[in-house]
């Protein structure tokens, strides 16, 4: 065995030495960059911003990883799990649907229209996001979904709700006097 030959094996047998060596201190320090508890805007997240879905098994998300693959909505790519061509427009159109109404200023504060829904299983994103701002707009909820609260909804939220065709599952009474 000549000399060029030990020295090349000894080099390549440190290299890979050092490589798992500042690997592991690597990890280490990645994995505590991870398990930061910092929070942005209500929701946990690492040091890189990420959020914790500590409330998932890592089986729940990986599942949903996968389903979401599936669908074509993301994309696994070297750099990791990305949105697809796809999954944006999704997005997309979900923020779209998520539009924001702030509480008129001259807003009554007599709770005297019955507001009830019906809305589909399949259409929970928006029944949640009704939902939410009916509590923006003072609305009480009486049952899961019969809400009582100020009269008359914002014309541009209304106007709105008719655009993503929600009005046909929504009606709404005039109450002759104020709910307490």
């Amino acid at each position: 065995m000549d000399t060029n030959s030990a020295m090349a094996d000894f080099v390549s047998i440190w290299k890979l030495i050092y490589n798992q060596l500042i690997m592991s201190i690597a990890r280490e320090i990645l994995e505590e960059l991870w398990n930061t508890n910092l929070t942005y805007k209500g929701i946990r997240v690492n040091i890189f911003g990420v959020p914790h879905f500590g409330k998932y098994s890592r089986k729940d998300l990986q599942t949903t990883i996968n389903r979401l693959n599936k669908k074509g909505v993301i994309e696994k790519e070297l750099a990791g799990i990305v949105l697809s061509k796809y999954g944006k427009e999704y997005v997309r159109k979900k923020f779209d649907s998520l539009k924001q109404f702030n509480k008129p200023e001259n807003f009554s504060k007599d709770r005297n229209l019955l507001l009830m829904f019906d809305i589909p299983t399949a259409r929970k994103h928006e029944r949640e996001w009704l939902r939410w701002h009916l509590k923006k707009f003072g609305y009480i909820m009486v049952q899961k979904s019969t809400w009582v609260g100020p009269s008359p909804l914002p014309k541009e939220f209304r106007d709105y709700v008719k655009q993503i065709k929600l009005d046909k599952y929504i009606k709404t009474f005039k109450l002759a006097k104020p709910y307490k």
